[in-house]
C-alpha cells in the first residue's frame, strides 16, 4: 500500500514538473522582441516558439474555448497558439458578423494570458480589407497593449497582390497598432501565400522595430526551394516566423510527406525559426488535427486525433517535454 501512494505521489510529481516547463512561459521569457533574424525575450536570449493554430473561427466556433487552450498547453505542449480569424469567407465571418468573430478571438486570447503561453492574433485573410483592419487592429492594440503575451499578425496569407500592395497595407496596420502597443511582434505576410520572402527580402518594411515576416510551407508540395528563399531572406536579415505550416500538400489534404516535414522542422530549428501547425479542427482533411468526435473543450483521446494530429502532438511535446 505505501508503495503504490508513493508512486501515485511520483506520477503527479513527474506530470506536474513535466506541465510546468510549459507554464511559465510568459513569466519566463516576457516581453518579445526583434534582433537581427532572431525572436529575442526579455532576457535577450533567443526563443523559438511551438504551438498549434485554431481553424477559421467562423467554421470551427466550437474550439474556440479555455478548455481548448488549457489541454493544447498542458498535454500538447504548446507554447503558443493562433487565434485565425476568417475575415471575408461565409456569412459567420468577421464583415459580417464582426461582434460574435471578436467574442471567439477575446476567448482564446484571454485564454492564454490565463495558462501564462503566447498568442497570435490573426486576421486570416487573403485579400486587402483596409478599413475594417484598421478598426480591427485598433481595438485589439488598445485592449491588449500591456500584455506581453499578444503577437498580432496583420495580413494571413496575401495570395495575387503585389509586394508593393502588402506592403503599403502593413505600413498603415503597422502604424495603427503602434499608436497603442509599442512593443509586441507584428507578423507580416508576403504575397503568394506567405512565399515570397525572397522579394521581401529586397524591399523591406522599414521605420519600425519588431517586426517579423511570415513564411508558409505545406511539406508535401513545398521542398528546398522555398527553403532556399527563406535562406535568401534570412542572408538579408529579415527574420522569419512560421505561422502556418503543414505535412500534407498546399490543398490542406492528399499525402503526407513525413521526410519534408521533419526536413522543414530541422530547417527551422537550425535557423531558431518558431513553428505553428495547422489546425485545431475537425474538418475530414489531413491538415485538420483532430476528428469529429473530439470535445470541444480538449482532453482529446488518442483516437480523436487523425493522422497529422497523431505527429503534430508527439511533435511538440516531444519539445516542450523532451518526451514523445
Amino acid at each position: 500500500m505505501m508503495k503504490t501512494k508513493l508512486l501515485i505521489i511520483l506520477f503527479f510529481f513527474i506530470s506536474g514538473y513535466a506541465s510546468g516547463l510549459i507554464s511559465q512561459t510568459v513569466k519566463k521569457h516576457g516581453q518579445l522582441h526583434v534582433e537581427g533574424t532572431q525572436l529575442k525575450d526579455k532576457n535577450n536570449e533567443t526563443l523559438v516558439l511551438r504551438g498549434m493554430s485554431f481553424g477559421w473561427h467562423d467554421m470551427w466556433p466550437r474550439f474556440y474555448n479555455a478548455g481548448a487552450v488549457k489541454w493544447l498547453k498542458n498535454d500538447w505542449g504548446c507554447q503558443i497558439l493562433r487565434a485565425a480569424m476568417g475575415i471575408e469567407i461565409d456569412s459567420s465571418c468577421y464583415k459580417f458578423k464582426p461582434e460574435w468573430s471578436k467574442e471567439k478571438i477575446v476567448t482564446v486570447v484571454d485564454a492564454a494570458i490565463k495558462e501564462d503561453i503566447y498568442v497570435i492574433i490573426d486576421w486570416h485573410s487573403h485579400n486587402i480589407n483596409l478599413k475594417e483592419s484598421k478598426e480591427f487592429f485598433a481595438e485589439m492594440s488598445k485592449k491588449y497593449n500591456k500584455y506581453p503575451n499578444i503577437i498580432y499578425e496583420i495580413f494571413n496569407e496575401p495570395d495575387y497582390e503585389t509586394w508593393p500592395e502588402v506592403k503599403a497595407y502593413s505600413t498603415e496596420i503597422i502604424s495603427t497598432i503602434r499608436a497603442n502597443d509599442k512593443k509586441n511582434i507584428i507578423i507580416v505576410g508576403s504575397p503568394h501565400w506567405d512565399q515570397d520572402v525572397h522579394i521581401v527580402a529586397d524591399d523591406p518594411i522599414t521605420g519600425f522595430s519588431n517586426i517579423m515576416y511570415s513564411l508558409h510551407f505545406y511539406a508535401a508540395t513545398h521542398k528546398k526551394e522555398l527553403r532556399d528563399r527563406g535562406d535568401y531572406a534570412l542572408s538579408k536579415g529579415i527574420p522569419i516566423f512560421i505561422s502556418e505550416y503543414g505535412g500534407m500538400e498546399a490543398t490542406g489534404d492528399g499525402i503526407i510527406d513525413y521526410k519534408s516535414w521533419d526536413e522543414w522542422l530541422a530547417w527551422a530549428e537550425k535557423n531558431k525559426i518558431s513553428t505553428i501547425c495547422w489546425s485545431v479542427s475537425d474538418k475530414k482533411e489531413k491538415c485538420s488535427v483532430l476528428l469529429p468526435t473530439a470535445k470541444s473543450e480538449g482532453k482529446w483521446k488518442d483516437e480523436d486525433l487523425n493522422e497529422t494530429g497523431k505527429y503534430a502532438r508527439k511533435i511538440l511535446r516531444s519539445y516542450a517535454f523532451g518526451k514523445k
